[in-house]
């Protein structure tokens, strides 16, 4: 049964064809007429019979050419007196097919059609009988067939409407999808840039501490076992911490992607301002003198803008001992004002090329300045980084504390939210 269904459907042509010849044949089949006992003789009759089965049979092929047709076969009958045929039919079929159709224009044309057709039949071929009792008949029987051809257009057009409702439905349906595409990997790509700024984050200061300890142990492994034990022991400390923050950072990624975490307790929380004097501690056992202050009056901070100047002054120091050189000496200075917080961080080494802090460095795979104007952009902040006057480096963020966002979320770090960054050496020292 499906496979004849499908087959039906692929052959709308053939079906109609079907049909529309079962009423030619019928049509020359039946008994004469009352009226003409010979009109199956006629052949203009055999030939509008035909030209009915034709247009019943091209109906869906070419719809506006066959109402067209109809109007001309009805004419012909009322010129001509062809007396109205079975096969006549087809034109409540045509109006019909018009109706469903998209063209309103020939769908208003069948219309009219079916509103004066009857009428014009009726008075063409009037029946013959008593007066009173013909003329009451005739306004019903012309009523009735009225009635029964606009039917036939409003259940066209009602499928006309009914397809139109469902190929909206249709469009809508892909335009969300194709907004939730675009939302996911919006969302991906937001994701990714997160994870990248944690991972570079937890992995680069770490190592770099590591790095600056190993060979200052292998400087001195012989000359000072002490210094040596100290600088392993810092080693490996920072190890362990990163290891932790390490943790930290798969137990969120792994409960975000539906696992649960098996101890919570495992997962540190994310540092914040409480935990610079730790971080400029280690900084300076690595070896980079860190003068490092407080101006106003400290106070609760959202944990996205701790976050954000934690990691700021991570990086900035990180930078310090990779790009400074040897004899560097870093500042941090945290002021509290009444609606920001202003994080600046410099050093007074050989600063840093152009191209190591302009777009993504002179190796197109830089992080660091890029996370920055990340985490500052979702606060809301503003970011100056560049060279500063005399030399070395300055890093300065105005994070604003006015509607912060405890928790901003990464989505937000799209180039519609972009922080203002900006590259200024002439800047006078906030110092």
């Amino acid at each position: 049964m499906n496979r004849l269904y499908d087959f039906l459907r692929r052959h709308p042509t053939a079906v109609d064809g079907s049909w529309a010849f079962g009423l030619l044949v019928a049509t020359l089949l039946l008994p004469a007429s009352a009226r003409e006992d010979v009109w199956r003789c006629s052949a203009l009759a055999v030939a509008v019979a035909v030209a009915l089965a034709v247009l019943g049979t091209l109906r869906r092929r070419w719809p506006e050419a066959m109402l067209l047709a109809c109007f001309a076969i009805g004419l012909v009958q009322l010129a001509l007196d062809v007396e109205p045929l079975p096969g006549d039919v087809v034109f409540l079929v045509v109006a019909f097919t018009i109706a469903s159709r998209p063209h309103r224009t020939y769908s208003r044309l069948a219309l009219a059609g079916c509103l004066v057709a009857p009428t014009l039949a009726q008075l063409r071929w009037p029946d013959d009988g008593d007066q009173d009792s013909s003329l009451a008949a005739e306004i019903f029987g012309t009523g009735l067939l009225t009635i029964t051809f606009c039917l036939a257009w409003v259940l066209g057009d009602s499928l006309r409407t009914r397809r139109a409702y469902y190929s909206e439905l249709e469009r809508r349906a892909e335009r969300l999808e194709r907004e939730r595409e675009t939302q996911a990997r919006m969302a991906v790509t937001a994701e990714r840039a997160r994870i990248a700024r944690e991972l570079h984050d937890v992995v680069a200061h770490n190592v770099s501490v590591m790095v600056v300890q190993a060979d200052g142990a292998a400087y001195v492994l012989d000359s000072s076992p002490e210094l040596t034990r100290s600088a392993l022991h810092t080693i490996s400390g920072t190890g362990r911490q990163a290891l932790t923050e390490m943790r930290r950072l798969l137990g969120v990624l792994r409960s975000e992607d539906g696992g649960a975490a098996t101890d919570a307790g495992d997962y540190v929380p994310q540092p914040g301002i409480e935990q610079l004097a730790d971080l400029v501690d280690q900084a300076r056992t690595a070896g980079l003198p860190v003068d490092y202050r407080v101006e106003g009056t400290p106070r609760a901070l959202p944990s996205g803008v701790g976050l954000t100047a934690y990691r700021i002054v991570q990086e900035a120091l990180t930078n310090s001992r990779k790009h400074g050189g040897p004899d560097v000496g870093a500042t941090v200075r945290l002021r509290y004002g009444r609606d920001a917080l202003t994080v600046l961080a410099d050093d007074d080494g050989r600063g840093a090329q152009a191209v190591l802090y302009e777009e993504r460095g002179d190796d197109g795979l830089g992080h660091g300045l890029i996370g920055m104007r990340e985490r500052v952009g979702m606060v809301g902040g503003v970011l100056v980084a560049g060279p500063r006057p005399g030399g070395g480096f300055r890093i300065s963020a105005t994070l604003p504390l006015a509607g912060a966002a405890d928790d901003a979320p990464a989505a937000r770090c799209g180039a519609a939210d972009a922080p203002e960054t900006r590259t200024d050496p002439t800047r006078p020292d906030l110092t």
